[in-house]
């Protein structure tokens, strides 16, 4: 495993601030849970008894404050002029690994459409990059048409790895080289 930089905990662009997670956060981020296609593997779904909880959620934040593996993280965005909370985007390792870790991305359905995924994930990357990291790797369900457009803008490319789920659907993985020129930008201070 390589040595890098940890993944800032808050990152500003033009019309988001992605932050670090707060208690607070847990019903905006329950809301995620209840919008999920039903496709979605079940350990990512509301369960029969309503579980996982806002309570549940809530002692998940308050547990690991950047809700993903330690030096990485899954930050919530909102929008930089109303405050409004619309979902989630950052690093994990997920299907990746350390060195190369998942870009993971989801919005609510009231800010779908608007490039807030792509603004969101681009400023990932970058910050990805000045951590010293040189490759991403992001897993989308081959039905998930909105995601592959997002992926796309941002220069990722099937890597020829599929894993199939007759049950939920094949998923693809894709993979970016990231660009060395980011690391010498500046992440905008909040």
């Amino acid at each position: 495993m390589g040595t890098y930089e940890d993944l800032p905990a808050e990152l500003v662009t033009e019309r988001l601030r992605l932050r670090r997670w707060m208690p607070s956060d847990a019903e905006e981020y329950r809301g995620l849970w209840l919008e999920r296609d039903k496709r979605v593997p079940p350990v990512r779904q509301i369960d029969a008894e309503g579980r996982p909880t806002v309570e549940d959620i809530r002692g998940w934040l308050l547990d690991n404050p950047l809700a993903a593996d330690p030096r990485l993280g899954l930050l919530p965005i909102e929008l930089r002029d109303t405050g409004e909370f619309i979902g989630y985007c950052g690093l994990t390792v997920g299907q990746g690994s350390f060195d190369e870790p998942e870009i993971a991305y989801e919005l609510a359905q009231r800010a779908h459409g608007r490039g807030y995924a792509t603004e969101a994930a681009r400023a990932v990357m970058e910050a990805a990059t000045r951590t010293g990291r040189r490759r991403l790797w992001a897993t989308v369900w081959e039905w998930n048409a909105p995601s592959f457009r997002v992926l796309e803008k941002l220069g990722f490319h099937r890597s020829g790895r599929i894993t199939e789920d007759a049950e939920r659907g094949t998923t693809i993985w894709m993979t970016r080289v990231l660009d060395p020129r980011w690391r010498r930008a500046a992440i905008q201070p909040y």
